[in-house]
């Protein structure tokens, strides 16, 4: 095959991957970034030796609601010149006037406010995928990223990835012709998580703080730790969890913006347990240019064309297909690229656009458009309609039912603010 140039990312400027918009007040390339992280465990931990692996950057806070998993993360940074402050309360760690930026990768339901919180507070912010918890949240996320001249990454690190950015080039060039359909999967082998009964919440554990904006519940494991994702009132299920990366991608590659018409079926069809999110799930995405269909099977080792992650465009001209090596095409025209570091890049970028005052890789704009079909795919399931989706007002003609789980009730006091 013939493999494509590759360009550097943020040299790439006609596929819209810098920007020229200007936000915040400058700071000098090489002036020392202040990080504190929201939820350390997992892809907090991850986040961590990320972002303090880059130069000048360094972790100045975490906030943990869980006593338990603050050690494990303090000794990834236990070598920095730095006191490193712990706090389980976000409100007391956005009080630091030389804290540059917040990075969250708390459950799904805390995005919102506490991105909300930090552009208020002055504070740039990086936010792990899916941005929100309802399509609502996301729009204030915009507004408080706009009102406050803030830089807001989204942690969907394929937008920094050389070998995404030379698919994009080459679909947005016309090589692979007209795309009419696109399919999005994952299979994943997960494990049943098994029922369990509410007990007491640990006293190392914050548990009102955790709940945050959620209702009030009591405490049960299988709410907590990652298995969260499989709750409605903290999660948005496999779609949102790993639905957005897939998503977000053949957005970018098919210069999508918003879908006119959603249907999604499946259900709960191979679990009995705690769970209430959809093991098996088939979403599909009418735009007016083509249909993308989301598919999961989390029980499943299978997945399609070999991969267990992965996204498929068909062309007129072939399939291109992407795999563990890069991108190829296959059945058509010969082109190819094969896979790079898209971490590193997409951490560096948020960093780089702090100093130099400029929109990063993935924007929240963009962040909210590709969470935004998670959204609307989950609606469509839980309320079993096919939705038609006004851009313009982001609601659903169906109305009712529908448009009610574009938001939530708050709990008190931990309500998003209408005016942000």
């Amino acid at each position: 095959m013939i493999a494509l140039p590759r360009r550097r990312f943020l040299q790439a400027s006609t596929l819209g991957l810098t920007a020229a918009t200007y936000v915040g007040a400058a700071q000098q390339p090489n002036e020392r970034v202040l990080l504190a992280v929201m939820g350390v465990r997992g892809r907090g931990r991850q986040l961590i030796q990320g972002f303090a692996g880059l130069p000048n950057v360094q972790i100045a806070a975490l906030c943990e609601v869980d006593d338990g998993v603050v050690r494990p993360a303090q000794q990834l940074i236990a070598n920095q010149n730095r006191k490193v402050r712990v706090e389980r309360d976000l409100r007391r760690v956005l009080e630091d006037r030389d804290l540059t930026a917040l990075v969250i990768a708390a459950p799904d339901h805390w995005h919102a406010l506490a991105t909300v919180w930090a552009c208020q507070a002055g504070k740039h912010v990086y936010v792990e995928k899916p941005i929100s918890h309802n399509l609502v949240e996301g729009r204030r996320m915009i507004e408080a990223a706009r009102r406050h001249d803030r830089v807001v990454q989204v942690g969907t690190q394929r937008r920094s990835g050389p070998h995404f950015a030379s698919a994009v080039e080459f679909v947005r060039s016309g090589s692979l012709g007209k795309v009419p359909f696109a399919r999005t999967w994952i299979a994943g082998n997960r494990p049943n998580i098994g029922k369990m009964k509410d007990s007491p919440a640990p006293a190392s554990i914050d548990y009102d703080l955790w709940l945050g904006p959620a209702p009030r519940r009591l405490f049960n494991r299988n709410r907590f730790h990652y298995n969260w994702h499989w709750n409605w009132d903290y999660g948005t299920g496999e779609l949102g969890n790993n639905g957005i990366h897939a998503l977000d991608l053949t957005r970018w590659l098919l210069n999508l913006d918003a879908p006119t018409r959603i249907s999604s079926g499946g259900g709960k069809y191979f679990y009995k347990d705690d769970q209430q999110t959809p093991d098996t799930q088939l979403a599909v995405f009418d735009f007016p240019s083509c249909s993308v269909l989301w598919e999961h099977r989390i029980w499943s080792r299978t997945g399609l064309m070999g991969q267990s992650w992965g996204v498929a465009l068909y062309g007129e001209r072939g399939v291109l297909v992407f795999d563990n090596r890069g991108w190829h095409v296959e059945d058509g025209v010969e082109a190819s690229d094969r896979t790079q570091d898209m971490d590193r890049p997409h951490l560096q970028n948020f960093i780089d656009c702090i100093r130099e005052n400029r929109r990063p890789n993935c924007d929240i704009e963009e962040g909210h458009k590709s969470t935004r079909l998670c959204h609307l795919g989950n609606i469509a399931i839980r309320t079993g309609l096919t939705l038609h989706f006004d851009v313009r007002t982001e609601t659903c003609r169906e109305g009712g039912e529908a448009n009610r789980l574009l938001s939530r009730t708050y709990r008190q006091p931990f309500v998003l603010p209408e005016r942000v």
